[in-house]
């Protein structure tokens, strides 16, 4: 389905009256034409009479004429030459012939010529009655799409390109109150993923025509266009002034009845009330911004007013990005896709409880995408340099469970990946190596001994290690027992060099050179920056607690 569909509209008319010209070469024919018939009554104003074709064209360019009503044979430029050149120049003007004359190839000549019906002198006052009274419908049906069409392209417009579109409103668009209601089904990418092509538009439709008719009867104008899919954006006009609480109300009862359109439930966003034309846009944002509030359960019809008190009042806990990361790098590697399935569902339930938005969402899922690629590629995979253009279309996944999806698709993008690689082996083959290195990081512990302990060859050890880490086993080593180090100096009263020895140096000098080479100083200065910064701590953190007079 095209974003660019646009459904059809009803639009009610002016009361303004349908222009006509009477044309005969006999006055008194045409008098008696103009004054037999109340044309008020059908409507219709009689802006001028003409004895011939010529100046009857210029009375229609002159009093824009939407009908004429002409004899046949006039002097001078007659009714068929007369209906030719309105074909040519003024097609939208209708013509209704009268003749005297019963021959055939007139009245076949004049239907040619487009002429919308033809009547016999002497005519019958209630037959020409109800020809006029036939065509003024169709013009103001006509009048009436035309219009239509226009408020719906400016609206289209508007609402898809923002203050930037720039078109001046219609000029039918004459009412005392304006309003923007967004509407769109719930849970779109769980019902309709499969719903394509004629199938859907007969949703639309339904949705459409629903919605018209229900606000129809509530004294409202309508005109609404189909933004996307599953957006319908609609410009409600009233003649009279609404109550803003009775205004919602009414769209209550309108959004209530859309829940037959369809497979799905349809909920909405209502802006505020307006007067100026030129803050249309600005609405159409504000009743789509709304709609973004509907996972949070707040309803059927969501209101500007409702948006600012929840936006106010809303607090939202942090995600454990790091620990969800490392969660799901261990689930991948073991391949194990519900575990992955359990720890997305856990997250998305932890949003859901929260109160996220699905652009929230999305902003921190980027995040942990972003940190799981680093820590896959640190693992030694390739092809992670990709990235997300973007938000999935907020108007398909526009709920948790459609978001939760395209968050699994991802998952299961990296399992198949890390299936083809088989990192799978490796990574495992480093954890346990890791775990080895913990419980006996205190020995002399070298890297022979560790791939001798996983029963694989020292080259091969060397080299899924570094791939996995980013680091050879000696620096991944040291790093470690200094990083041990640090918090026993910072912690204890120990010695330099029983502490060396607590963390795997035999060698007191050696610890020195390794620990100066990874923190830029040797341990006893370590330990006296250490102790300085503890006791300034310690010293604020009681002049808070004891603040002494001249504090006070």
């Amino acid at each position: 389905m095209s974003p660019d569909f646009e459904a059809s509209m009803t639009f009610v008319g002016e009361n303004n009256r349908i222009k006509m010209l009477i044309v005969d070469d006999e006055a008194v024919i045409r008098e008696g034409l103009r004054y037999t018939i109340d044309w008020a009554e059908l409507g219709v104003e009689v802006v001028g009479e003409a004895s011939e074709g010529r100046e009857a064209l210029r009375l229609v360019e002159q009093h824009s004429v939407d009908l004429v009503l002409s004899d046949i044979r006039m002097d001078g430029m007659d009714g068929l030459e007369l209906a030719e050149q309105l074909r040519l120049h003024h097609s939208h003007v209708q013509v209704v012939m009268i003749s005297g004359y019963e021959d055939f190839s007139y009245a076949r000549q004049a239907i040619r010529l487009g002429v919308n019906d033809y009547l016999l002198k002497p005519v019958d006052i209630e037959e020409l009655t109800a020809v006029v009274g036939k065509i003024v419908q169709r013009i103001r049906q006509r009048d009436k799409e035309g219009a239509a069409q226009d408020v719906q392209l400016w609206l289209s417009g508007t609402a898809r390109h923002g203050l930037a579109y720039g078109q001046e409103p219609p000029a039918s668009l004459r009412g005392v109150q304006f309003r923007i209601l967004a509407t769109q089904f719930a849970g779109f990418h769980q019902c309709f993923a499969n719903v394509k092509g004629e199938a859907y538009e007969q949703v639309q439709r339904s949705w459409l025509e629903i919605l018209q008719r229900h606000l129809e009867r509530q004294g409202l104008r309508a005109f609404s266009v189909f933004d996307h899919e599953n957006l319908l954006i609609t410009l409600l006009e009233a003649d009279e002034e609404l109550e803003l609480r009775e205004g919602d109300e009414l769209l209550e009862r309108a959004v209530d009845k859309l829940s037959p359109a369809g497979e799905g439930r349809i909920y909405g966003g209502a802006s505020r009330i307006y007067v100026q034309l030129e803050e249309t846009a600005e609405r159409c944002a504000e009743a789509v911004r709304l709609l973004g509030l509907h996972v949070l359960g707040q309803g059927q019809l969501l209101t500007a007013g409702r948006y600012d008190e929840i936006m106010r009042e809303r607090k939202l806990p942090s995600l454990d990005i790091a620990d969800t990361v490392q969660q799901l790098v261990a689930a991948l590697f073991k391949q194990d896709q519900q575990e992955v399935q359990a720890l997305v569902a856990g997250m998305f339930g932890f949003f859901r409880d929260s109160g996220y938005l699905l652009p929230e969402i999305w902003k921190i899922y980027e995040e942990v995408f972003a940190l799981l690629r680093q820590r896959l590629r640190q693992s030694g995979m390739t092809g992670l340099d990709y990235g997300h253009p973007g938000q999935p279309d907020p108007n398909i996944y526009n709920s948790y469970a459609g978001l939760e999806a395209v968050v699994m698709k991802d998952m299961q993008a990296l399992q198949q990946l890390i299936d083809k690689t088989g990192m799978d082996k490796s990574y495992w083959v480093v954890e346990k190596a890791k775990k080895f290195i913990i419980e006996h990081y205190r020995t002399d512990l070298k890297a022979s001994e560790v791939a001798a302990w996983l029963k694989i060859t020292p080259s091969y050890f060397s080299y899924i290690f570094k791939q996995s880490t980013g680091r050879g086993f000696t620096e991944y080593m040291n790093e470690m027992r200094i990083e041990q180090a640090k918090d026993l100096l910072a912690t204890t009263h120990d010695k330099v060099f029983e502490i060396a020895d607590k963390v795997g140096y035999k060698e007191y000098k050696y610890f020195v050179s390794v620990f100066k080479l990874h923190t830029g100083m040797t341990p006893k200065e370590y330990r006296g920056l250490r102790v300085g910064k503890d006791a300034a701590a310690e010293s604020a953190e009681k002049q808070e607690r004891n603040p002494s007079e001249e504090d006070k």
